[in-house]
């Protein structure tokens, strides 16, 4: 039974996914009614209306024509220059803020002054709902946005003090079921390739550890790069078969372009994939599809990333006061040509 608390007051235990339940739609399509958004019959939008209103949820005044800023850091309008995993949560963000009549103000963000700025001038702002943070989620950031007074929530992003909403793909989990995958073909000596720097990074890397762990494998082979660029990947696991010889059967890599670039080197040494060796990857861009071979690798559901951020945002608007939340999605492999059985 849902307590609708005191009365005129909405209950706290009263959530978004309740009024759906009660009126037999989607959440997103409860989400989009109450915050006036497009596709919604206008029969069943005064029905989820009147629900909420019965249920004492606090409904937006109109979330449709105000603001939101999206700030970037320099790293993610890189990425959205050269791999493409920023565009394509991009793509999902802007293809939900149309939906929900919201405009998207981006600003890039390189130095704290900008994001001080950023914040005095959406706190000024009464059109501006909130804030998201696009791969911003560094300690000094996120130590600069305390006493901001509206929401803030991290795409792609992770914070471990949780003073912020995040979205992110559940990367510790996926690099797992990234390993043991590789592990299941017989594979016991997995060199994990990766850039450190980010937290989500840092996830995968400890999901390859876990996996190999549970196993009973010490998990001392890692190789790390300056960069995402596959030539520097490729050149790091060339050096090393050069130096040590082939001592590992499969490459785990923390993203499909340093995974390419393993293959180039792997190549370069004179071995083969996956005959010598398997290579996976992490992201799913399209192009891993169109390598020779075609790469194995975790699907990242990069358009959901960016959808799934502005709902969490607007979540924050109905006047729950909800806590900071974390949002995982899942990932799944996609098993393609580049990875096979361990050789003898």
């Amino acid at each position: 039974m849902l307590n609708s608390g005191k009365r005129g007051r909405p209950s706290r235990r009263v959530r978004l996914e309740d009024i759906a339940a009660r009126c037999r739609v989607s959440v997103s399509t409860a989400s989009r009614a109450l915050a006036g958004g497009k596709g919604v019959r206008a029969d069943l939008r005064e029905k989820i209306i009147e629900t909420a209103k019965s249920l004492n949820y606090k409904i937006p005044t109109s979330i449709a024509g105000r603001k939101v800023y999206l700030a970037a850091s320099s790293a993610a309008m890189i990425d959205h220059l050269r791999s493409q995993f920023t565009s394509y949560v991009l793509e999902g963000l802007n293809e939900r803020a149309r939906t929900l009549g919201v405009e998207l103000v981006t600003r890039a963000i390189a130095r704290a002054d900008e994001e001080v700025a950023l914040l005095e001038e959406a706190e000024a702002d009464e059109s501006v709902a909130g804030c998201l943070f696009l791969t911003l989620d560094d300690e000094t950031v996120l130590t600069l946005t305390s006493g901001f007074g509206k929401p803030i929530v991290l795409v792609n992003g992770d914070d471990p003090a949780m003073r912020h909403s995040s979205v992110t793909p559940c990367n510790r989990s996926a690099a797992r079921l990234a390993a043991e995958h590789l592990l299941d073909l017989g594979h016991e000596r997995i060199l994990f390739l990766m850039r450190r720097g980010r937290r989500t990074i840092e996830r995968r890397f400890e999901g390859w550890q876990d996996a190999l762990k549970a196993r009973g494998i010490n998990p001392a082979a890692a190789i790390e790069v300056e960069d995402w660029l596959p030539e520097l990947a490729a050149e790091a696991v060339a050096g090393r078969i050069a130096t040590l010889g082939l001592d590992f059967t499969a490459v785990l890599a923390a993203g499909d372009s340093l995974a390419v670039g393993a293959m180039m080197g792997i190549e370069r040494a004179g071995y083969h994939v996956p005959a010598d060796v398997s290579v996976m990857g992490m992201d799913d861009l399209p192009q891993a599809a169109f390598h020779n071979p075609p790469l194995t690798t975790m699907h990242i559901p990069m358009r959901e990333i960016g959808a799934a951020s502005l709902d969490l945002l607007l979540d924050d608007l109905g006047g729950m006061d909800l806590p900071p939340r974390r949002v995982e999605l899942a990932c799944h492999i996609v098993e393609r040509q580049s990875t096979g059985p361990a050789r003898a």
